[in-house]
């Protein structure tokens, strides 16, 4: 994940990414190993992504929006439950018999997340913000996805400013996890 453009353009190519993982995903057949290859990869994109809009995206609705703060928590309570669900899958070996539920499960928070995000949200945004303070925002989001830890931290801070301060730190070691075990390859 790193295409350029406004904030807007990143994180709308960032789901669709997720949307080809998941369809992947349903492609393989049950309790086949490549199916925790592929949750591994989505897991490393889904939590880059959700780090990188809780360091830089929630902030600026709250800021931005009349009703920002209520949307930003709205949606950082999603990440909580998707990453509940993440690591929960991390534990999981595809041939464990609530694997495919878990996906599931993950597949319909994620879904109406993003569905959301993207008929609301980002509309609300759009209109408020410039031009130039939303491709301020994509660089900013792309270059925090490439700190972001790689792995579910479901106790970790999720907003500024401890998310910032402590993210980059996960996010070496789980890079670092990842080398060794050749897990996102």
């Amino acid at each position: 994940m790193g295409h350029g453009g406004d904030v807007i353009d990143e994180l709308t190519r960032d789901h669709r990414e997720v949307d080809e993982l998941f369809e992947k995903i349903e492609n393989v057949a049950p309790g086949d190993a490549e199916r925790k290859r592929l949750v591994d990869q989505l897991t490393i994109e889904l939590v880059r992504h959700s780090v990188a809009e809780e360091q830089h995206l929630y902030p600026a609705v709250r800021r931005h929006l009349s009703d920002g703060d209520t949307i930003a928590d709205k949606e950082i309570a999603d990440h909580s439950r998707v990453e509940v669900l993440l690591k929960d899958l991390e534990r999981r070996k595809a041939e464990d018999e609530d694997f495919n539920r878990l996906v599931l499960q993950l597949k319909t928070e994620v879904s109406t997340h993003v569905r959301d995000e993207e008929l609301n949200l980002f509309v609300q945004l759009r209109q408020a913000c410039s031009k130039e303070a939303m491709e301020e925002l994509g660089e900013k989001v792309r270059r925090a996805k490439k700190t972001a830890p790689t792995r579910p931290h479901p106790g970790a801070p999720d907003t500024p400013p401890a998310n910032k301060l402590l993210a980059p730190g996960a996010g070496l070691v789980d890079r670092a996890r990842d080398f060794v075990t050749g897990r996102g390859k």
